[in-house]
């Protein structure tokens, strides 16, 4: 029984050691619905510039990227419970997010930008939106602001999985507005015949403790390795000037590119 326990031990360490010494890719977590960051062509293949600039660090790095399609809420425990390596899904470095898992450098930074109806009068305060309804992806760091600063004065904040079907909510005339990242609002809404009439209301909203400090990949805690060698490949990333290359060919005059 003695020799059985010891060979089933040294059967997991080389299993354990195979696993961890596979290096030839990384796999990241992602939501495709969320354009012009990461969505799927018709035929289902994933674009965006999300893809594109995680293709870019796999390439620097020299490994394959792989890529898991879950819901935005289920990207923390997914990567907790390895079902991946890294998120790779536009998402903010908080403090709250920070508490469940690490972050590589920020890679980009996007503003925040409330879209209602063109002449609606709307803007993004509290008073102004006192009564209506607007809309939030489960689990971003848009729900989290609305319910932090408007929920709390009458405003009715509405979690969806699916920021595709916040915008066919708006237009039903369901929600008065969606609080989301500005290029994808403009993307994904706005330059589309959907959105006609609609338009960013307002400033950008602001507040760094939910916000965050910029988009970086987030990867669990402990993993050093890992986050050495993302680092790594983003320094070499931004030093060939991809990501502006990537705002201009995805987000137009929007330049979500960070000092390096």
């Amino acid at each position: 029984m003695k020799k059985l326990t010891q060979l089933l031990m040294l059967s997991c360490g080389f299993a354990a050691l195979s696993a961890s010494a596979d290096e030839g890719k990384i796999r990241f977590g992602l939501e495709a619905l969320y354009p012009p960051f990461e969505s799927k062509t018709a035929n289902g293949a994933l674009e965006g510039f999300d893809i594109d600039l995680g293709n870019a660090v796999c390439q620097a790095a020299k490994v394959k990227c792989e890529w898991v399609d879950t819901s935005f809420d289920s990207l923390i425990p997914g990567l907790q419970s390895r079902k991946f390596d890294a998120i790779n899904s536009a998402m903010n470095v908080t403090e709250k997010r920070r508490q469940a898992i690490d972050f590589t450098d920020v890679i980009y930074r996007v503003p925040s930008r409330l879209i209602a109806r063109a002449n609606s009068n709307l803007r993004p305060a509290a008073e102004a939106l006192a009564g209506k309804n607007i809309g939030v992806l489960q689990g971003s760091i848009q729900e989290s602001y609305a319910a932090a600063h408007w929920a709390p004065h009458g405003v009715n904040v509405v979690p969806y999985q699916d920021q595709n079907q916040i915008y066919l909510d708006l237009t039903a005339g369901r929600l008065d507005g969606t609080l989301v990242l500005a290029p994808a609002g403009q993307s994904g809404f706005l330059s589309q015949p959907l959105g006609k009439g609609y338009a960013f209301v307002g400033d950008a909203v602001s507040d760094d403790k939910i916000l965050g400090s910029g988009i970086a990949f987030g990867i669990r805690k402990g993993d050093e390795a890992l986050k050495q060698q993302l680092n790594k490949a983003i320094a070499e990333v931004k030093n060939r000037d991809t990501v502006s290359i990537l705002s201009k060919k995805y987000f137009g005059d929007i330049d979500v590119s960070v000092p390096h």
